[in-house]
């Protein structure tokens, strides 16, 4: 590819990995995957029996990226680096996925509550049969949480499509004590793995 094609897919629906792609100076399309389940979703996010969250995390970034390769194919777009992601929270060895309603979302909060958790983000960048992957993995720590604080953030809306039912850069960062690891990658695309796997593609960053 020529310096003017270094333009990549980013098949994500997530402002925050636009934001951090645009952050570091790459320029992207948005490919978007079907994610509803009942109109038949490109990528089935159930976990399966005895998997590992990093084997998970990263099965998914790469069955997502697979899935966009697929749609470029078919829809005869041009062929160019497609990059996605996917984030897990993880509490004791367990996936914690996106809350389905309010009151899980409070359950999953207050379960996290005063306690360490992990973040594992997996990257995948596809073009064609090439397929390269990286994952990330950082340890956070929440205060105790009163009721009240979780019941207001809940109201907010924020927690509602995040995994682990957070968000790290948004009003949640009141909970965090401290974090160890990749602060871009707890938001969803960790940005130093990111970097290794776009020069792998010979795409510039910064």
């Amino acid at each position: 590819m020529s310096v003017s094609d270094k333009r990549i897919y980013l098949a994500s629906r997530s402002p925050r990995r636009r934001e951090l792609l645009k952050q570091i100076g790459v320029p992207f399309e948005v490919l978007l995957l079907r994610e509803d389940l009942r109109r038949g979703a490109d990528v089935d996010e159930a976990p399966l029996a005895d998997e590992s969250p990093g084997v998970y995390a990263l099965r998914l970034a790469t069955a997502k990226a697979a899935a966009a390769v697929r749609q470029i194919a078919q829809r005869g777009l041009p062929q160019k680096p497609v990059l996605a992601a996917d984030t897990t929270v993880v509490f004791e060895d367990a996936v914690i996925g996106k809350p389905e309603d309010a009151e899980h979302a409070a359950r999953i909060l207050r379960t996290l509550s005063g306690r360490e958790h992990q973040v594992l983000t997996a990257v995948a960048l596809a073009l064609r049969d090439q397929v390269e992957t990286q994952i990330s993995v950082s340890s956070v720590w929440f205060r105790e949480l009163k009721e009240n604080e979780i019941r207001r953030y809940i109201t907010s809306g924020e927690p509602l499509d995040k995994a682990g039912a957070y968000a790290i850069q948004g009003r949640a960062a009141a909970f965090v004590t401290r974090m160890a690891g990749s602060y871009s990658g707890v938001m969803g695309l960790p940005l130093a793995e990111t970097a290794e796997l776009l020069a792998r593609f010979d795409i510039p960053v910064v």
